[in-house]
């Protein structure tokens, strides 16, 4: 199946001159979003992960039902100020300004496998971020994991782990 035919391309969203990649249409279409969930687990297993983070909110939607799949644990990588209980910071840079994303503080044992997920794999500086406060709580990153690359922004060079995509886009 393509895939790449079930996402939408929305020209200037959220702001003009950025061409949006929406997963909307493939969440929407059943046997699309069972094909890309199929390919993730595919792909995943082989890491043998304990647990599949995923980064808010978008990353939720790709993480939760494939742990689910893979009979895994699932942990929510949130903004600052979404988790309840004790929490880890972690801040970093942005083109403007920083931002800080929080795990919940006994969410991830150290030592425990774990792939970091989002939809989409953009200019990598938030999927770096989580790799990186993933690490500071002791977790054995295995592999960065995203539906959508855009390639043509280079985030996988600031990826230091194994870094799966099911599309890519060159331009």
């Amino acid at each position: 199946m393509d895939l790449k035919s079930h996402i939408r391309h929305v020209p200037d969203f959220p702001k003009p001159g950025i061409l949006f990649y929406d997963i909307s249409t493939l969440l929407a279409h059943p046997a699309a979003w069972r094909e890309t969930v199929t390919q993730l687990a595919d792909a995943i297993r082989p890491l043998k992960p304990d647990l599949l983070i995923g980064i808010e909110s978008r990353g939720f939607l790709t993480a939760a039902p494939l742990a689910l799949e893979l009979g895994l644990g699932f942990i929510m990588m949130r903004k600052r100020g979404k988790l309840p209980g004790p929490t880890i910071a972690y801040s970093y840079d942005l083109e403007y300004g920083t931002d800080t994303i929080e795990i919940q503080a006994e969410a991830v044992k150290p030592g425990q496998r774990v792939v970091v997920m989002d939809d989409l794999l953009a200019t990598g500086g938030t999927m770096a971020a989580s790799v990186d406060l993933l690490r500071r709580v002791g977790a054995d990153v295995r592999a960065a994991a995203c539906i959508i690359e855009l390639a043509f922004l280079g985030g996988r060079q600031k990826l230091d782990v194994p870094t799966i995509s099911l599309i890519s886009y060159d331009r």
